[in-house]
C-alpha cells in the first residue's frame, strides 16, 4: 500500500449525514432549497450553490460548535485510519464541506492528525458568514467549491472513498473507488472500477485486494469486478 494514496469523503462517507445540510436546516430560512434543486439540476456548480447558501445562515458561532459537537462518525474510521498509516499509504480527508466543521468532528473522535481539505467558514459579523474556497479551480469541470482533482499527487496510484456527487469527478480519474449511495451507481453505470462498502469495517479487507505495486495497472472485467465486491 505504500505506492497508494487515499482521498477520502467526509459528509455521508465518514459521518451518516451531511453537515452543510444540516447546517441549512436549522439555521436558514427556507430559500435555500430553490439553490440546492438549481445544483442538482446541474444549472450551477456548487461553489456557486454553497456560496448563495451559506450567506442566509444565522447562528453564533456556540450554536454551530453545538452542532458540530452532535455531528456522530462511523464508528470504524479512526481504526481504518491506523491500518492505513500502518500499511505505509497516504490519506487525506477532501471535502466540499467545512474544514473547521470536519476538523472539530474529527478530533473529538480521536483523528487529529489527518490533512484536511475543505472549504473554510469566516464569519462577518455576529450571526453571518461567508464560506472562502482555498482548494478551487477555474478549470474544475464540476465548478466545484474544493477541486479534489487536485489532490491527487503524481507518483502514487490514488484510491478514492466516498458517496456522492461532489465524488463524482475525480472517481473518474482514480485508479480505484471504493464507493457507497449514489457514487456506486454513478461507478456502475460508467464503468468506473469499484468495490461497494457500508461502512469503514469493509475496507481492510478490500484494501488487501488492491496490488501494492503502483507500475500494476487495474483493468477489471464485470466478472472480476464482482469477485472483488463479494470479499
Amino acid at each position: 500500500m505504500m505506492q497508494w494514496h487515499i482521498v477520502c469523503d467526509f459528509d455521508g462517507t465518514i459521518t451518516g449525514t451531511d453537515v452543510i445540510d444540516n447546517i441549512l436546516q436549522r439555521f436558514a430560512d427556507a430559500s435555500w432549497e430553490a439553490i440546492e434543486d438549481q445544483w442538482l439540476k446541474g444549472e450551477i456548480g456548487s461553489r456557486e450553490c454553497l456560496r448563495r447558501q451559506l450567506s442566509l445562515v444565522q447562528a453564533s458561532p456556540a450554536q454551530l460548535l453545538a452542532y458540530f459537537d452532535s455531528v456522530d462518525i462511523d464508528p470504524h474510521f479512526p481504526d481504518f485510519v491506523d491500518h492505513v498509516i500502518s500499511l505505509g499509504a497516504s490519506i487525506e480527508v477532501v471535502s466540499d464541506g467545512i474544514e473547521q466543521a470536519i476538523a472539530r468532528i474529527l478530533a473529538r473522535n480521536y483523528v487529529t492528525l489527518l490533512p484536511i481539505l475543505a472549504n473554510r467558514l469566516r464569519q462577518m459579523d455576529q450571526n453571518r458568514w461567508r464560506i472562502d474556497f482555498p482548494h478551487s479551480s477555474d478549470a474544475c469541470r464540476a465548478a466545484s467549491g474544493n477541486c479534489k482533482c487536485k489532490s491527487t499527487p503524481s507518483g502514487k496510484r490514488v484510491l478514492v472513498i466516498g458517496d456522492g456527487r461532489s465524488d463524482m469527478c475525480v472517481a473518474a480519474t482514480a485508479d480505484f473507488v471504493f464507493a457507497k449511495d449514489s457514487l456506486a451507481k454513478h461507478c456502475e453505470d460508467n464503468g468506473i472500477p469499484y468495490a461497494r462498502f457500508d461502512t469503514f469495517a469493509d475496507l481492510p479487507a478490500l484494501l488487501a485486494k488492491l496490488p501494492s505495486n503502483a507500475a500494476n495497472t487495474l483493468h477489471f472485467s464485470r466478472e472480476q469486478q464482482e469477485l472483488f465486491n463479494h470479499v
